[in-house]
This record gives C-alpha cells, structure tokens and sequence, in this order.
C-alpha cells in the first residue's frame, strides 16, 4: 500500500483531533460508569470499523483485511494488558477518579513508543527478510510460555516496579500523596514527582513489555507500516474505556490466556511460513481472510469456554458454602 505523506500527516492529525476530544469531555476527574465506558467504547470500535471501511473503499481488500486481522489482533492481546493494568492501580492506591486520567496519558505513552518500535520493525524487515525467523521464533516461544503461566495456577498478585522507574523516582523523588491530576509540586524546596505521574510512566512502560510480542504479531499480518500504525492506534486508544466496562469480567476470562497462546503460536508459524517462502522454499502460505478467520474463532471459542468454566467455578463454590453453613449449623445444635 503506498502511502504518501501527506495522508500519515492527515491520519496522524484527525488521530490527534480524536485523542483531544476524549480528553476534553473525560478531563474533569470522575467515577466512569458502565454506560460512559460503554458508549466510548462502542465509539473507538466503530470508528475502526469506517477506518477499515475506508481501506476497502479506496485501496481495495487486501489492506482492509490486513487491518481488521491486525486490529482484532492488538485488541485481544491488549486485554491482557488490562491484568496488569488492575494490579498497577491497586500497587499506587490509585483513586477511582484520578483513573481514567491516568489511562488516557499512559496509553498516549505507550502509543508514542510503540511509534518507535513500528517504524524501527519496519526499518529492520525492510533491510533484512531472515528477522520474520526471529520473530517467528519468538512469537513461539512466548505462545509456549503464556501456555506454562496458565497452568501454573500461581496467578502474580502484586505488580513490582522495574528498574527503570525506580530510578527515575530516586533521581526526581516522589511525593507522599496525590495532590489532584498535577504531576509536578514542590515539596520541601524541591520539584518532585506526584504519584500521579509515576502510575502514568508504571502504565507506558508496562505496555512497551507488552508490544515485544504484540508488535512482531502485527507484523506476521501484514508489513504495512501504516497498517501497523493505525490498527496499534484504534486498539490502543479503547483501552481506557475497556478497562472500566470489562473490568469486572476479567476474573471470568480464565481461558484467556490459552486463546493468546493459540493466536501468537499461529502467526508465529505464518511468519516461519512467510520466511521460507521469502528464501525460494516452495511452502503454502497462510492468506489474510484465514488468519482472520482463526483469530476470530479462537477468540470466540475462548469467550465462551472461560465463561462456561467461571459459571461451573462459582456453582461449585456456591454449594460448597452450602455445605459448609449445614455442617455449621449441625454441629451447634
């Protein structure tokens, strides 16, 4: 797909022109409700669906197909992110209301960086056809390594703050509270960091580790730039809302983790496919309307799978509780 400047400058900007108007009616710190989370988060998805739409229109079915393969792609392992994101929230004491603010500048963090990584991708497979072997690999390897996490049955607890930011809160020091949405106050004659901004840089850095595999994934479906961009972008900016209207169902998605595994393990093996192709071997190769067709499948079977196991969970919890309350019951009489 060739792509001129002028429309990365006009995309970069109507994308701009969407981020600030989420910010100017969420900039007033509140409790998100369902029904808000909702609405905007029905928003980002339709306003992906025209942009793919759009892609269709005016270049044809390839780069629409590519898109959507990659957008559903980066939201379903953004989903992941929102794990962690919870286990963030309550290592800060974040407020319910300072919340959605902090989102929104943690997630145009991680959009910025994963800018760089796109554009570094891109550089890099442009000059060197052999990296799809190493992405590929990668992507292999961490589909078998979510696939140990998941039965370790030792789900993390508590999120621990990596070096990077520990150091950046030893060299500026942080305040003891929040003081509102500031980032900055002067406490004791010196400039110091608020928790506020802290949380926010926890949020950005914790999504680059994410886009180590979400990044090269994308790139399995397609090695379009501006595709790559745009699908990272409209994932992305629904996360904020995501995160308050699923927030409570995250507990539910137990088999999340297994559907990832089968999605990175899949486009890990396309991409081997795609290299060896590339180098003369003469191996099929995996079309964009299959991969989407699994990565939808996979997606839907795992909804409903995690959400048949959380129903029998609870059922069985339930009357374990009932037997516990008459065993009670019949020893004190």
């Amino acid at each position: 797909m060739d792509v001129s400047t002028t429309l990365w400058v006009l995309t970069i900007v109507g994308l701009a022109a969407l981020i600030a108007v989420d910010f100017f009616i969420g900039r007033k710190p509140h409790d998100v409700s369902i029904k808000e989370a909702g609405i905007w988060t029905v928003v980002w998805i339709v306003l992906a669906v025209f942009f793919g739409l759009g892609l269709l229109v005016f270049s044809g079915g390839q780069p629409a197909g590519e898109f959507f393969a990659g957008f559903i792609t980066e939201k379903s392992l953004s989903v992941d992110n929102l794990f962690v994101f919870v286990l963030i929230m309550a290592k800060f004491s974040v407020p319910s209301q300072y919340q959605q603010r902090v989102l929104l500048v943690g997630v145009l963090i991680a959009l910025v960086l994963r800018a760089i990584f796109i554009a570094a991708g891109a550089a890099i497979i442009a000059s060197f056809s052999w990296v799809f072997y190493i992405f590929g690999a990668f992507l292999i390897y961490t589909a078998w390594k979510l696939i140990q996490e998941a039965r370790a049955d030792e789900p993390e607890e508590e999120w621990e703050e990596n070096k990077l930011l520990k150091a950046v809160e030893k060299r500026f020091g942080v305040a003891d509270r929040y003081h509102g949405t500031k980032l900055w106050i002067q406490q004791n004659g010196k400039r110091v960091m608020t928790p506020m901004l802290v949380v926010m840089l926890a949020i950005g850095m914790t999504d680059v580790l994410f886009a180590l595999d979400s990044i090269p994934a994308i790139f399995g479906l397609t090695q379009d730039p501006y595709i790559v961009f745009t699908a990272n972008a409209f994932a992305l900016m629904g996360l904020r809302q995501l995160y308050f209207l699923i927030g409570g169902l995250l507990k539910k998605l137990v088999h999340l983790s297994y559907g990832l595994s089968v999605i990175l393990g899949f486009i890990g093996v396309k991409l081997v496919l795609h290299a060896l192709h590339e180098s003369g071997v003469h191996v099929p190769e995996i079309s964009i309307p299959v991969s989407l067709g699994v990565i939808c499948a996979v997606l839907i079977v795992t909804t409903i799978t995690s959400l048949m196991a959380s129903k029998k969970q609870a059922a069985a919890e339930a009357a374990q509780k009932e037997t516990e309350g008459t065993s009670k019951d019949s020893i004190e009489a």
